[in-house]
């Protein structure tokens, strides 16, 4: 059975910061999920959620083309990847923010990936 792209614990984590950035709160949140392809290249670093639809996340996101860039990604989209060898987007069960999404843009705009 696949892990649930985020946990209610981070859902409503990224609810809150949604909330916020819907006010027009300048923030500058840690990542709270990061979610990935085990079998290609892309990586998405999500920091809200949509409060009005529960499901826009927004974050950072690599597709693995050498060109990360902030934006927006549908949770239920997400759930319908398939890899070339057939896997799932997956949750990294260990990630843990080290630094703001800005320091994560910042790297990843110098690197062409988000860091690890």
């Amino acid at each position: 059975m696949t892990q649930p792209l985020v946990t209610d614990e981070q859902r409503a984590q990224l609810l809150a910061v949604g909330e916020a950035r819907a006010t027009g709160q300048p923030i500058d949140p840690m990542p709270v999920v990061r979610l990935f392809t085990p079998d290609a290249h892309a990586t998405w670093l999500l920091a809200a959620l949509d409060p009005a639809d529960g499901n826009t996340a927004w974050g950072l996101i690599d597709l693995g083309i050498g060109m990360p860039a902030l934006g927006v990604v549908k949770l239920s989209d997400l759930a319908a990847i398939v890899g070339p060898l057939g896997r799932p987007v997956l949750r990294d069960l260990y990630f843990h923010a080290v630094r703001p999404l800005s320091g994560y843009v910042r790297l990843a705009q110098l690197d062409g990936s988000i860091p690890d």
